[in-house]
């Protein structure tokens, strides 16, 4: 079995961006393999990994995730390829993925389309500007390069173009996706993948999916080819119980609250494991301005199976389930200095950097 590799994961910001420099230092010392940032409708995700570049000198970057509707397929392979080149190479990690229908169109002011055609296009481009193997063309359907002149407003005397900046050919490009169209894509066309779910029960649900587009990929891609790097909120408590409870605002937002009634991928991702009578409820009595009740409905098992929470040996008896649930990778979401140094012991990131080195 594969070590497993940790990633320090920091989200998006709430009013103000501050970024936590000595945590993510320390996740460096300890061997931490890589850190994220994302982004919504606030602080973007590629300006902070620059920050964070300067200060680091080994750890990998990745936008969990970059998305799509923001920047052109072009603008994310420059923004990813000039971080890489200021962090001195090897260390951008591009990740891509859509929000809901809500914030696409009334965030970003672009049609909700097919994310399918979105991610095949967007992944296809930026390898061929990563590469700068021929000036850059691509009969997409969603982003064709160069513009066809029959779109409204276009002059059609756009030229295949090939980057001026010679960036690293290989920068990775991972997905953050959970449907079943989605995830198959992701396994042919990415290095990597972000899931919208995982528990230690993740490759028994997602499994079939990886390897049916891996088969599509018609070139031997397999698991040994493959990132997969979960998220995982830590907790270190005596009292479980609040441990619990304190995930619970954001579950409830997200499911309940994070798009459209009819279109929210995190509410089926919660029917998917299994709790389709509480996701149904909660989002109910979101919308409904009920906050405080969808938040008191979120079951207790739904939270614990997605974290690690509790005392120090509750946690490392259940990592267990999550060393041997197929990821690669885990993305710890924590406030606490010492859960970093917690699943660095757990994941033995020490050993891991010394064998690297």
């Amino acid at each position: 079995m594969k070590p497993i590799k940790l990633g320090m994961m920091l989200g998006y910001s709430g009013p103000q961006l501050k970024l936590p420099i000595e945590r993510i230092k320390l996740a460096e010392k300890l061997g931490y393999d890589s850190v994220w940032t994302a982004e919504a409708y606030g602080s973007d995700a590629i300006t902070p990994l620059a920050y964070i570049a300067a200060h680091t000198s080994r750890i990998r970057l990745g936008t969990a995730i970059m998305q799509m509707a923001g920047r052109t397929p072009a603008m994310a392979a420059m923004q990813a390829a000039t971080v890489d080149a200021l962090a001195g190479g090897n260390r951008v990690i591009a990740g891509l993925g859509m929000s809901g229908p809500q914030i696409v169109e009334g965030w970003y002011g672009m049609p909700w389309g097919k994310p399918y055609h979105w991610m095949k296009d967007y992944i296809t481009i930026m390898r061929a500007i990563f590469k700068r193997e021929e000036p850059v063309s691509h009969p997409g359907k969603q982003w064709p390069l160069p513009l066809p002149g029959d779109r409204e407003g276009a002059m059609g005397i756009g030229k295949p173009l090939r980057s001026i900046l010679h960036p690293n050919p290989d920068i990775p490009i991972w997905t953050g996706s959970g449907t079943e169209l989605m995830v198959k894509l992701t396994a042919e066309l990415a290095d990597g993948w972000l899931p919208l779910g995982w528990t230690p029960r993740g490759m028994d649900m997602y499994g079939d999916w990886l390897k049916a587009g891996f088969e599509k990929a018609g070139n031997g891609k397999s698991f040994d080819d493959f990132e997969i790097q979960a998220g995982i909120g830590v907790v270190i408590t005596d009292d479980v119980q609040a441990g619990i409870d304190s995930f619970k605002p954001v579950t409830a937002l997200y499911a309940g609250g994070m798009g459209h009634k009819n279109k929210n991928f995190h509410k089926d991702r919660m029917i998917k494991f299994g709790y389709g009578e509480a996701a149904e409820k909660i989002q109910e009595l979101y919308l409904a301005g009920r906050k405080e009740e969808a938040i008191a409905a979120v079951p207790d098992e739904y939270v614990d199976e997605q974290n690690l929470i509790g005392p120090v040996n509750r946690i490392r008896q259940n990592w267990a389930g999550w060393a041997d649930s197929g990821a690669t990778g885990l993305n710890i979401s924590t406030k606490q200095d010492e859960a970093i140094e917690l699943m660095a012991d757990l994941a033995d990131t020490r050993g891991q950097l010394a064998d690297a080195g």
